[in-house]
């Protein structure tokens, strides 16, 4: 397992490798910025926490999230680490990785400046198989037994996220009938704060294990190796990763929470607190099976599921299309950047 110091040398040793590493940060600061904020955006929406309080508790759960669930299992970091192959020679290979990282952090600012929660775990793995089939020149820079997890995520994290947003909140009305409205109210604001909080532990735990993953890539094209060969994911890129995260909430998370908790749907309390467990229990089981899912795109099914079940006009169609447009165009968007980058920074460097 490669340490922090053996790391700062190749990182001082080899100047391209410093854009390298510093990019990926970049894409995980956006990545905290869009997709840790969408986590906790639906309790601020029902009034249930404030903004302010909301990013504190996203900052603090992302991070345990990830250096915690990283102590337990890598299965996802694992997928994305074997989901492309950038062949033998490491310059190319570190050429191709950069050019999918410009793209991501493209893209992902881009969204931001829309205020638009787009996925950046899909604009990673897009971004990634571009870059790889420029070097490889064909598909076999891919890895399709692990590329098609990503197919087994995206469905998962729809139906699951929409079906029991929408289940379960049919059931609480039903089994709260006669309770006391406003106790009832309270009781299900809170508990929305604690689900959103479980949402933003398995967003650190999926996401920031997507970055992670591509960080030690790098590392480990610099040395020639393979991810396989350095022994594991260390503690301080863990740590790294997360605090990069935290920050890019701290600092960007309030335009997407306003977009997804205040455009989208106007849900009751107890909606959200659907809307948090559906993500957070499908999150957590794409996370021990290993599928690369969007926490941005289970979570909005899982609101749009929960809005929809009391009335299927409460929830706003028009800014649900405009989302679900941004998810379709990133796979193809962002694997063509990646693509063009890579041909375009292997002739320049």
């Amino acid at each position: 397992m490669i340490g922090f110091s053996e790391a700062m040398g190749l990182v001082a040793s080899n100047p391209f490798l410093i854009i390298v590493m510093l990019l990926i940060m970049g894409s995980i600061f956006v990545n905290g910025s869009t997709d840790a904020a969408n986590a906790i955006a639906e309790p601020v929406g029902t009034r249930s926490i404030g903004i302010d309080q909301a990013i504190i508790m996203s900052v603090i759960c992302n991070f345990v999230g990830l250096v915690g669930m990283s102590l337990i299992s890598t299965a996802v970091a694992d997928t994305i680490s074997g989901m492309v192959d950038f062949g033998g020679d490491a310059h190319a290979a570190l050429i191709a990785l950069a050019a999918a990282t410009v793209g991501i952090v493209g893209w992902g600012l881009g969204a931001w400046l829309f205020g638009i929660p787009t996925s950046e775990s899909h604009a990673l793995i897009a971004g990634l198989t571009g870059g790889a089939i420029a070097v490889s020149g064909s598909l076999a820079g891919i890895n399709m037994g692990e590329w098609v997890k990503v197919v087994y995520g995206l469905v998962l994290s729809t139906i699951l996220g929409f079906a029991m947003g929408w289940g379960i909140s049919k059931i609480i009305p039903i089994a709260c009938r006669n309770a006391d409205r406003r106790k009832a109210n309270d009781f299900f604001g809170r508990m929305q704060v604690l689900g959103a909080a479980g949402v933003a532990l398995m967003h650190g735990a999926q996401d920031g294990q997507k970055f992670m993953s591509t960080a030690m890539l790098a590392l480990a094209l610099s040395r020639g190796m393979g991810i396989q060969e350095m022994g594991g994911f260390p503690l301080w890129l863990e740590v790294l990763c997360a605090g990069v995260m935290a920050i890019g909430t701290a600092v960007g998370g309030k335009r997407i929470i306003k977009k997804v908790g205040m455009s989208m749907v106007r849900l009751d309390k107890y909606q959200g607190f659907a809307a948090s467990v559906s993500t957070t229990v499908a999150l957590l089981i794409a996370t021990f099976t290993g599928l690369p899912v969007s926490t941005t795109h289970t979570k909005t099914a899982a609101i749009m599921g929960s809005g929809s079940a009391e009335n299927i006009r409460s929830v706003n169609w028009t800014i649900a299309k405009e989302m679900v447009l941004t998810w379709v165009i990133t796979f193809p968007c962002c694997g063509l950047i990646g693509f063009i980058l890579a041909k375009l920074f292997l002739i320049l460097f």
